[in-house]
């Protein structure tokens, strides 16, 4: 019951009904400053900066810890949650903050000074900059117990890398994008950190950077995005189980990597300099220890500068691949290859560029020692996603059911998004039949075409099936 000679009693309408017991261990403010007007019912009011320190210092005597989730309006000023911070600063453990509007907004200097919170998640639609004005680095050892950073905009600003990371020294995850590199020789470094998300978008004006090293020693789970660097000359992840690298191309770049004796490429020599030597070997190195590698098709065809150095993935087990049109399979046959315990290997397409050192990995070109590749991987479940039917994909199952020799289960999924030829009656009947086909040639191993529940309902209302 509210006390009687309380400011907060003239206010009880501005707590949520579901917090008006003060029991609730999370505090939802997804829209912190509507509520419903008591005069009007069904419409709703705007409550006041004021309002809702009353009703945080109300709820700052009965809860012993909580998050709070709060999206800033129009209205609402920064001093509002730095109100908010300063006065339940023994309670936070989970903060997250969307800005949603227009103008950025500037996060308040008792948020960087907590020494409670454990979990901070920011998210803009325009930019995040961490540094409020005045200057927060000069506030050192702040945010100590902080475990969990998510950084979500299409633009952050945090200073030097190297700096910012190892600041926090309880950090164990860590997620940002996008982000860019203010240095074009980069470090990325924590002792503490065990799951990381690192979406790049290169240095200033989308330019390359020359070195991206990480010295993450206790890494277990890595997601990384970004321009491709020319060297990684440190990569301290011996602990790492699972990764996602996404080293992105231009199309040109694509070119110079294919042809990097082209005499085309040395006339432009100034004006492009060193974009086709790329040394990944040292990324590969640093991660051969995983049990689950997905590769995006910029990566693969990254990978096509080490395949005479590429290390052995002892401990893998699972292997992803995205395939696109113009970006090539060279690497393939070297990572399969290398890969003596994999089990599985989801491909995300299957069509790709063709070149003359795809190798055996696919039926393309014509050759010798057709798929002795995959005569030495040992995988046993093989899923293609994004199917639409085409001679070539057929072509491509038939291959990998011939020479993989321990495939047990392949699942083949048709593409949720259109164009799909399978919308064809006599198409989709004829490959209906080519599968069945399959199962009969194929009888140690479980051919199967699959529908998403997405595109089945898609088609049921279409009155395709």
């Amino acid at each position: 019951e509210w006390p009687r000679d309380s400011k907060v009693s003239r206010r009880p309408n501005i707590i949520p009904p579901r917090c008006s017991t003060f029991t609730q261990s999370e505090i939802d403010l997804d829209h912190p400053f509507i509520h419903p007007s008591s005069s009007s019912p069904g419409r709703e009011q705007i409550l006041t900066s004021s309002d809702l320190r009353f009703f945080l210092l109300a709820m700052r005597a009965t809860l012993h810890q909580h998050s709070l989730k709060c999206i800033p309006f129009l209205n609402q000023t920064p001093s509002t949650v730095g109100y908010a911070t300063s006065c339940n600063a023994a309670l936070f453990t989970d903060f997250t903050c969307e800005d949603t509007e227009e103008d950025s907004y500037q996060l308040p200097r008792e948020l960087f000074l907590s020494r409670t919170l454990v979990k901070l998640n920011l998210r803009s639609e325009h930019c995040v900059d961490w540094w409020w004005p005045g200057g927060i680095w000069s506030d050192s050892l702040a945010l100590g117990v902080l475990k969990s950073l998510s950084i979500d905009s299409d633009l952050i600003f945090c200073g030097e890398v190297e700096e910012f990371i190892p600041s926090f020294t309880a950090l164990e995850e860590l997620r940002m994008g996008s982000m860019e590199w203010r240095e074009s020789d980069v470090t990325v470094s924590s002792a503490t950190l065990r799951t990381m998300s690192l979406h790049g978008t290169g240095c200033e004006e989308f330019v390359n950077p020359t070195s991206v090293s990480f010295d993450t020693p206790n890494l277990r789970v890595l997601s990384y995005y970004d321009l491709v660097a020319e060297d990684y000359p440190l990569v301290n992840m011996k602990k790492l189980c699972d990764a996602t690298i996404n080293l992105i191309l231009t199309d040109k770049q694509v070119k110079r990597l294919r042809e990097p004796n082209n005499e085309f490429w040395e006339e432009e020599e100034d004006e492009v300099e060193d974009e086709g030597n790329v040394l990944v070997n040292f990324l590969m190195n640093g991660i051969q220890n995983v049990q689950k590698l997905s590769f995006t098709a910029d990566t693969l065809e990254v990978l096509s500068q080490c395949c005479d150095t590429m290390p052995v993935f002892n401990n893998l087990k699972f292997l992803g691949i995205t395939s696109e049109e113009g970006r090539g399979w060279q690497a393939m046959p070297a990572l399969l290859k290398n890969c003596p315990r994999l089990e599985t290997i989801i491909l995300e397409g299957l069509l790709h560029y063709v070149t003359d050192k795809c190798g055996d990995a696919c039926p393309c070109i014509s050759r010798e020692g057709k798929g002795r590749s995959l005569r030495a991987c040992p995988v046993n479940r093989l899923e293609i996603q994004g199917f639409r039917a085409t001679m070539k994909e057929m072509t491509m199952i038939k291959h990998f059911l011939d020479y993989f020799p321990g495939l047990k289960r392949l699942d083949v999924v048709i593409e949720d998004n259109e164009p799909t030829q399978l919308r064809n009656p006599e198409l989709s009947k004829c490959v209906k039949e080519m599968f069945s086909l399959y199962s009969r040639l194929y009888p140690s191993c479980s051919v199967e075409l699959m529908v998403s529940s997405f595109l089945q309902k898609k088609w049921r209302a279409q009155g395709h099936i």
